[in-house]
């Protein structure tokens, strides 16, 4: 295929060195002079201007730094929207804001330009080895369409929604990651401050519940079918244990913020009457903070991502 490709930085060379191995006609822009090394082929060629990347493109695939550079690529003089052929489709693997996304595939849609967010999750070592998660929001017809091409780049290509869903996943799972890493820290530092060794603590947590599940499996046990009777582990057992690690925190002068606020989530829990309830049926105060509750199917297993 006829591919124009925008962005050759650590997500987007590696990615572009796949589909020239695939055998893909590339034409490549960057703002940045590349080393560039397996993209020097006859059937790659660098071009001044992503209008150049774009011209005659079947599928167009940008891997910008964020908002602000896609939406210059997309709306410049020299940019996609004045370039792209009628019939071809756009693919922005950028981590990006779903309004945008949306603004511009009504302006691409004006002049028959399929437009889909497909933000991309895997880091650079990923996107070397097609180890990538790739969350496609738009028109389902044409993710189909372009799937074998999606697939010869990462392992995990799945359709998520109308156009800015992709995007609204990537969000979801950056900002958990982030904040699961800080929550992790705050205990991780009280137990080795309290005396264990951090190579042992590490060992040891990762033969724990939590320690030997991925990071979201835990949420479709009880959490997204909105079942916490009988409980898996009583909110007052878990409230108990919460207390005990805060006053070893407090006696080992580690501040515990993430921590304390989950305890205090769980005392309102208990306030309501649910010491006997599973402790994550203090999840539901979130539910009715943001005014959004969970009804997901109780098919939905950990790790079964093909039933979500």
């Amino acid at each position: 295929m006829k591919i124009g490709f925008i962005g050759l930085g650590a997500m987007g060379h590696p990615i572009a060195v796949n589909l020239r191995r695939s055998g893909h006609q590339l034409h490549l822009y960057d703002v940045l002079p590349q080393a560039t090394g397996e993209l020097s082929a006859d059937s790659v060629s660098w071009v001044d201007t992503p209008a150049r990347a774009a011209e005659g493109a079947e599928v167009v695939f940008t891997c910008l730094p964020g908002p602000a550079e896609v939406e210059a690529v997309a709306t410049a003089d020299d940019g996609l929207l004045h370039s792209m052929n009628k019939g071809s489709a756009w693919f922005d693997f950028t981590t990006n804001a779903p309004q945008l996304m949306r603004s511009l595939h009504d302006k691409f849609a004006a002049r028959g330009i399929d437009v889909l967010d497909a933000p991309i999750s895997g880091g650079p070592k990923g996107a070397a080895s097609r180890q990538l998660a790739i969350w496609v929001g738009g028109n389902k017809k044409v993710f189909e369409k372009f799937s074998h091409l999606l697939r010869e780049l990462g392992d995990e290509p799945i359709h998520v929604g109308p156009i800015g869903s992709g995007c609204i996943v990537k969000l979801v799972h950056n900002s958990a990651s982030f904040a699961v890493q800080s929550t992790i820290v705050e205990p991780f530092t009280m137990g080795v401050k309290a005396g264990i060794d951090p190579t042992v603590l590490l060992r040891a947590l990762r033969q724990g519940t939590t320690g030997r599940a991925r990071t979201f499996d835990r949420l479709a046990e009880q959490f997204l079918t909105g079942d916490y009777d009988p409980p898996s582990f009583a909110l007052r057992l878990a409230y108990k244990d919460m207390n005990l690690a805060l006053a070893l925190a407090e006696a080992c002068g580690v501040p515990m913020r993430m921590v304390e606020m989950a305890t205090e989530d769980m005392a309102a829990a208990l306030a309501r009457g649910w010491g006997d309830r599973d402790a994550r049926v203090a999840l539901t105060l979130q539910e009715e903070r943001a005014d959004v509750y969970m009804k997901s199917p109780s098919k939905v297993k950990p790790g079964a991502v093909e039933a979500i």
